[in-house]
């Protein structure tokens, strides 16, 4: 090639077009948009931002005096040992309603926690919060390792609270919920979960609560009562004018007790002399008849003060009846439900009422042998304020009361019950003039609102109905499925159940004999009897401001 030639310049637009060629990039494909994430998703991932900001806001959070109680009480509620403590002291009271919410809560506890335990973690698996921001002496203990979601105390504290809630005064369940509610804020102020954790919780063991009503029905405090505004009795600061009939061998007090604690009717007599110390206090022997007793302390009295069991205030109301004087029930005995119906469960309950000096009328039901006029004096030595059962019911109560001297009242009760649903037989009777094979009924004094066969609250005391139950069979009772029916409080389960309300039951056994319990007595009746009532026939002191 020769020396002195030279490569031509490239012209001047390919330099340009190549130059803009570098500095712009080349055209990109299309790109699709991305997905919106869905409204489900965008709404957790807010929720958690949430939650997880409101965790770190109680962390920062200084509460002067807290540092050292929540922890402990966060701690003193592991595996439910707060809870369960609180339910033992309940029991260990005289009060049945405060025996019923301990009952009540513990169940709820043990059926809200395996939910959440059990099945609740391990669905969601949600890791523990990270606590550099919670001050270590809020952490005192080790941190729990399990799953967070949902907060197993917080379930725990919410269904003993709503149980209690359900059955105690609000003496007692307010401090009860306060406390859930301290547990679990600790929760959250110790660094254990977040706040979305605890909400979960309390609502699954307020849900569990709420759904013990499905199998028991929660009890009203007090049942309803037509107070008298025309009708005035005369009130002693000291108790002049009462005359209380003590029965000391009733329910409770009898046989079951050690000796070195008073039964409930010996705390009653020493609650009387204390807070009313001009009464006359008749003790009633097992001996003596007891009927007399009544009668003649009635004839004196201003006011007649039973204290005893249900078959002591039916006794009592008997000769209140037939002498016109208000009866005041004073607890005394094993189930007092018509004491407790008033809303009186203690002896100082009692006591407050005829202080307050209100007095209601209630009905009376009572049972009469066929062709008995109505109003005849009669009626009056068969009434019955609580409820009356003929059939199984009777052989259960003989059952128990001969097992009873050796055994003790509940053990005993609970051999009769199963030697009872062995081998009892249906009744061949006529019922309203039909015939039926009836193996268990009841009579209530108004309409019960509990669904088991024995039913033991009413809303009402004066509705002026008869509350009849009855399990009827053309052959042989399934025992297994009717004692079951019978221990759970759902005798509606039992073939051949019937359940009406009426002013009148008519009743006529083909076998030529009738034994009928009455508040618990038992005692031979004619063969054709009929039930019926008085309506606001008894007066009787009630709380001026019963229990809510």
């Amino acid at each position: 090639m020769h020396a002195n030639h030279r490569r031509r310049p490239l012209p001047a637009r390919v330099v340009a077009d190549a130059v803009s060629a570098w500095i712009t990039p080349p055209p990109s494909r299309p790109v699709a948009p991305a997905a919106e994430p869905a409204p489900g998703r965008t709404l957790l991932r807010r929720l958690g931002r949430l939650d997880r900001w409101a965790f770190d806001r109680v962390a920062a959070a200084h509460l002067p005096g807290l540092e050292y109680v929540l922890p402990r009480v966060s701690r003193a509620a592991d595996h439910g040992v707060l809870w369960f403590t609180s339910a033992g002291v309940m029991a260990l009271t005289r009060r049945a309603s405060l025996r019923r919410a301990a009952l009540r809560g513990s169940i709820a506890i043990a059926v809200a926690s395996p939910v959440v335990n059990t099945v609740g973690k391990q669905a969601f698996r949600r890791k523990r919060p990270v606590v550099d921001l919670v001050p270590p002496i809020r952490i005192r203990w080790k941190l729990p390792t399990s799953h967070a979601f949902p907060s197993g105390h917080s379930a725990s504290a919410a269904a003993f609270a709503m149980g209690v809630a359900m059955e105690a005064p609000r003496a007692v369940a307010v401090p009860v919920a306060a406390t859930a509610a301290a547990v679990a804020f600790a929760r959250i102020y110790t660094g254990a979960h977040y706040p979305g954790d605890v909400l979960a919780g309390l609502g699954i063991g307020a849900l569990t609560a709420v759904g013990t009503r499905l199998v028991w029905p929660a009890r009203p405090p007090v049942a309803h009562v037509t107070r008298t505004v025309t009708e005035d009795v005369a009130i002693n600061g000291d108790g002049a004018g009462v005359v209380a009939v003590v029965n000391t061998a009733s329910g409770e007090n009898a046989g079951d007790r050690p000796s070195l604690l008073p039964g409930p009717a010996e705390a009653a007599v020493h609650l009387l002399g204390r807070d009313l110390p001009a009464a006359e206090i008749v003790r009633y022997d097992p001996g003596d008849d007891l009927a007399k007793v009544m009668e003649e302390a009635a004839a004196r009295a201003e006011v007649l003060a039973v204290v005893g069991g249900d078959g002591t205030v039916n006794a009592g109301a008997q000769a209140a009846l037939r002498h016109d004087v208000p009866l005041l029930p004073i607890p005394g005995g094993t189930f007092d439900h018509f004491a407790r119906a008033l809303g009186m469960e203690t002896a100082a309950d009692a006591v407050a009422a005829y202080r307050g000096g209100c007095l209601g009328r209630v009905d009376v039901a009572f049972v009469t042998p066929a062709g008995t006029r109505p109003g005849d004096p009669a009626e009056i030595d068969s009434v019955f304020l609580n409820t009356a059962s003929f059939g199984a019911y009777t052989e259960l109560v003989d059952r128990r009361e001969r097992l009873e001297g050796r055994l003790g009242k509940w053990p005993a009760l609970a051999v009769a019950a199963w030697r009872t649903f062995r081998h009892s037989e249906p009744a061949e009777m006529d019922v309203n003039g039909r015939r039926r094979h009836v193996w268990l009924a009841f009579v209530g004094n108004c309409g019960y609102g509990s669904r088991g066969p024995a039913p033991t609250w009413r809303e009402h005391l004066d509705d002026g109905r008869l509350d009849i139950r009855m399990v009827t069979a053309g052959r042989r009772v399934p025992r297994v499925r009717a004692l079951a029916a019978v221990l759970v409080g759902h005798l509606h389960l039992t073939p051949g159940y019937k359940h009406w309300e009426d002013g009148v039951l008519e009743l006529v056994a083909a076998d030529g004999g009738l034994r009928l319990a009455r508040d618990g007595e038992v005692d031979s009746t004619a063969p054709a009897v009929r039930f019926g009532k008085r309506p606001g026939a008894l007066k009787v002191f009630c709380p001026r401001n019963p229990p809510r």
